[in-house]
């Protein structure tokens, strides 16, 4: 019965979705400086999600957002730019988010959940385990001693946790892995290195050629079930640098209210879209306004089964795990690129002259494509401390001056008070809506 009843949902969520087709219009006319995206479509659990991965996919800008899903159907405002803050021009791009989000994408397969991609040309590896100096350096040449090639990295590390997603390739076919010999050795061996000594913490090693999530929602997905958002300590430096995050409910309404205060940057709206749609909250309404250094997000949520916010330990669970989410892609240190022609070996080579340099990897993006290779990396020194010119003189006669490229110290991300807006204005504002009556108050 369940699986009919499943089945029944399903076609009758494609026949509404036929029937009435999401609809998007994209003007660069009303707005002075942002293209304005409007997504109109059948309403279901995840489709925030999935609009804004796309939006996020292209490397775009989210300046404003409003999105309203009370009922049926989902409507939803985004102002765009592109990483130069101007409109979004590009014809090919324009062209993408219409069959993206527009009736074509009615018809496509039933991949099209939130956050797939199909995987057919490489394996993944995912890894989980204690965060230390020189863990990506050794993971890196465990891989290269067994012939692998790294076509894709991506890391994080967090609150003495780190987490990858590898895409690699068999040197010798270019493809998969599809030795299980070889399978088992790399799972095997790559567990040893993430063990490190440390017993009070599980280290894990998936390795799959199935299909996988989104690289970054499981890079949340990962650290969230490590249970990263969890602090290893509470001093007044570590709570002057957290996000200004505060959860209420409006009684009236049954809605929870989440109020999200901090400096902006590249994909935060990605990140808590995507941590309240894993946590199971549907998002009814939302206001986001992120046009200077700092973003404000305002999100009206209730979970799945209807009901808003339960608890003060349900209150602080959300709190916690906003947090987390925000501050796992927080650039901290020096930011390195890589430009050049793509090799096997490459990662362990310039890892490891890192590790030679006392340098520690807090977050790595690794691509290839066309031959090369284009990798970021953000770096610290011993401890925490700023790296020194003489470090980089060093790095640079190592790796190459043409090749890499210092981008500076990122700032650090310190929240500061900002004028709260309300998706309906100015009377709802969050430090008074206890004032009013209208929420409940867990203290």
């Amino acid at each position: 019965m369940n699986f009919c009843s499943h089945y029944m949902d399903d076609e009758y969520e494609k026949l509404f979705r036929r029937l009435n087709p999401p609809r998007v219009v994209i003007d660069n006319e009303s707005g002075k400086s942002a293209t304005v995206i409007r997504v109109d479509s059948a309403n279901k659990h995840g489709i925030l999600l999935e609009v804004v991965q796309i939006l996020t996919d292209l490397n775009l800008i989210i300046t404003k957002a409003y999105i309203s899903s009370d009922g049926g159907w989902f409507m939803d405002v985004f102002n765009v730019t592109d990483q130069d803050g101007n409109k979004v021009t590009d014809e090919a791009i324009l062209e993408y988010i219409e069959k993206s989000l527009g009736p074509e994408s009615c018809v496509s397969s039933p991949m099209r959940s939130v956050g797939v991609k199909q995987t057919v040309d490489h394996t993944t590896i995912e890894l989980m385990g204690s965060d230390r100096p020189g863990l990506l350096s050794e993971v890196s040449a465990v891989l290269t001693n067994l012939k692998c090639n790294i076509v894709s990295t991506e890391v994080w590390t967090h609150n003495t946790r780190a987490a990858a997603v590898m895409h690699v390739t068999d040197d010798e076919t270019g493809s998969s892995i599809t030795d299980l010999k070889k399978l088992s050795l790399i799972k095997e061996l790559l567990c040893n290195v993430l063990g490190g000594g440390n017993r009070k913490r599980v280290a894990k090693t998936v390795v799959t050629d199935e299909v996988t999530t989104h690289t970054d929602r499981r890079l949340h997905q990962m650290m969230f079930d490590d249970r990263d958002y969890e602090r290893v300590s509470d001093d007044e430096f570590d709570e002057k640098q957290r996000p200004n995050v505060n959860v209420v409910n409006w009684s009236d309404k049954d809605y929870s209210v989440v109020t999200i205060q901090c400096k902006d940057r590249p994909k935060l709206l990605f990140d808590t879209v995507c941590t309240l749609t894993d946590m199971q909250y549907v998002v009814f309404h939302a206001n986001v306004n992120a046009e200077g250094p700092e973003a404000y997000q305002e999100y009206y949520i209730r979970h799945i089964d209807g009901s808003p916010v339960k608890s003060d330990a349900e209150r602080q669970r959300v709190i916690q795990c906003l947090e987390a989410a925000i501050e796992r892609r927080v650039s901290e240190g020096l930011k390195l690129e890589l430009c050049t022609t793509d090799r096997i070996g490459l990662l362990s080579d310039v890892t490891r002259i890192f590790r030679e340099n006392s340098l520690t990897v807090t977050r790595a993006e690794v691509t290839t494509k066309g031959g090369k290779a284009v990798n970021t990396f953000y770096v610290r020194g011993a401890s925490g401390c700023t790296v020194d010119s003489k470090t980089i003189e060093s790095i640079r006669q190592a790796i190459g001056n043409t090749i890499l490229k210092v981008k500076g110290t990122p700032e650090e991300s310190v929240p500061q008070d900002s004028p709260t807006r309300s998706l309906f204005g100015g009377l709802f504002k969050s430090r008074s809506f206890v004032n009013f009556g209208l929420v409940k108050s867990y203290s």
